[in-house]
C-alpha cells in the first residue's frame, strides 16, 4: 500500500505533467506561440533538466521519471515557440 507521501508525490507529478498539455494544444491548434515567454520556458527546461539529474543522482526513479516527462513537455513548448514565432 502506498504511503501518504507517495500519494502526494504522485498527485504532484500528475499535476505538473498535465499542466503543459493545454499550452501545447493551444499552440498547435492556433499555430501561434507569440504569447509564450521564451525566457520562462528556457528557465523551465533548465530546471527540469536539473531535477532529472538530481533524481538520477539520488537514485529516485519517481523524481527522475516525472521530471523527464515534464522536461519533454516543456521542451516541446520551447521548440514550438521557436517554430511558430516570427
Amino acid at each position: 500500500m502506498p504511503s501518504a507521501a507517495d500519494l502526494v508525490g504522485a498527485g504532484a507529478a500528475l499535476c505538473s505533467m498535465t499542466s503543459f498539455v493545454p499550452q501545447i494544444a493551444k499552440i498547435v491548434r492556433e499555430r501561434d506561440a507569440a504569447s509564450v515567454s521564451l525566457r520562462m520556458y528556457a528557465v523551465t527546461v533548465t530546471g527540469f533538466s536539473l531535477w532529472t539529474a538530481y533524481g538520477l543522482m539520488i537514485g529516485s526513479w519517481p523524481v527522475a521519471a516525472a521530471n523527464i516527462v515534464c522536461l519533454a513537455l516543456a521542451a516541446t513548448i520551447l521548440a514550438l515557440k521557436w517554430r511558430f514565432s516570427p
